[in-house]
């Protein structure tokens, strides 16, 4: 079986638009805070602002441009699911509701039984 190795190859532009990515939304933030006088308005716009811009900025980078394929990918993977119908959705609910019963049942049984041996009849305490 043989092992396929992905390289990842960054340039000083690409890290420079993380980096800037990075700065934007540091300074979304810290304007948010900073324009408290100014009413919310402000304060939301500037974050609004910081963070839209980060983003078209790390959507311009190589790690961006992987990320939306990325989720490209996935929705066409969504799309090929075969999702149960409701009556299916349902049953097997009932079904793990039913055996989860079922199990507290058991461990509740156990737990009283090791309960009454140990403390009644080994050390007789009750």
């Amino acid at each position: 079986m043989a092992t396929s190795q992905v390289e990842t190859v960054t340039t000083g532009a690409d890290k420079a638009r993380l980096g800037a990515a990075v700065a934007l939304v540091i300074a979304g933030v810290a304007g948010f805070y900073l324009l408290g006088r100014q009413g919310a308005v402000a304060q939301w716009g500037a974050l609004v602002l910081g963070l839209a811009a980060a983003f078209v900025v790390f959507m311009t980078s190589e790690s961006g441009k992987a990320f939306a394929a990325f989720g490209r990918d996935s929705w066409k993977e969504v799309k090929k699911v075969v999702w149960p119908t409701r009556k299916e959705a349902i049953q097997m609910t009932a079904y793990v509701f039913g055996f989860v019963v079922i199990m507290a049942a058991f461990l509740w049984l156990t737990d009283k039984t090791l309960e009454w041996v140990f403390y009644d009849l080994i050390l007789g305490w009750k």
